[in-house]
């Protein structure tokens, strides 16, 4: 799946909206990783519902405030709003990690051809090779929130960082809220005993 983008221009969805136009970047951003490709609309009534299951989705799997290390994971929202002023607005309310095409791009339609779209909010799960894994990505997130990754990763065959066989792929663990409270309260503790031990010395 690489190498259809590989020569387009892919657009973060930071503050600054940096463009990735070079192969090197691209292929940083999409090599060995399942690719969600959205295809949806900010102002399409059953998208607004949807994307906030999807941001939470990608955010939990994602951000390393709740996993030990982000998902091999990335998302392409394919653009269906009418003016791009409706796309930054509702890009806005999204996460940063989040990948979309420029608004005029119009590779946005041939996408639209390859996997025969008819209705928003789709989502296409891709293997790096372009393989569909599924066209149902919007009821497996909707009724199964993170753990379908965990078998979207396994049907990915894709290569895990630790250089794990996928038999051995065990799901990410995710950290509660309270995780960083609690490591922290663990080593103001952990400070005081040892240094009460050294009290006693």
């Amino acid at each position: 799946m690489v190498d259809v983008f590989a020569d387009r221009t892919l657009i973060q969805n930071n503050r600054d909206r940096d463009e990735l136009d070079t192969e090197q970047q691209v292929v940083r951003k999409l090599r060995n990783k399942v690719l969600l490709l959205y295809f949806g609309s900010g102002s399409c009534p059953k998208c607004q519902c949807f994307s906030l299951l999807l941001k939470d989705f990608t955010t939990r799997l994602l951000d390393e405030y709740y996993v030990e290390r982000a998902a091999q994971l990335a998302l392409l929202y394919v653009s269906q709003d009418q003016t791009e002023e409706q796309e930054r607005k509702f890009l806005k309310t999204m996460p940063w990690r989040w990948l979309t095409l420029p608004f005029t791009d119009s590779f946005k339609s041939e996408l639209l051809s390859r996997y025969a779209i008819t209705e928003s909010p789709t989502v296409i799960v891709v293997r790096p090779d372009g393989e569909v894994i599924t066209r149902e990505g919007v009821a497996e997130i909707t009724t199964r929130g993170v753990d379908c990754f965990t078998n979207w990763w396994r049907a990915s065959d894709i290569i895990d960082r630790n250089f794990l066989l996928p038999e051995d792929f065990e799901p990410l663990t995710l950290k509660s809220l309270t995780h960083g409270i609690r490591k922290l309260k663990y080593k103001i503790e952990k400070r005081n005993e040892d240094e009460g031990d050294s009290d006693q010395e």
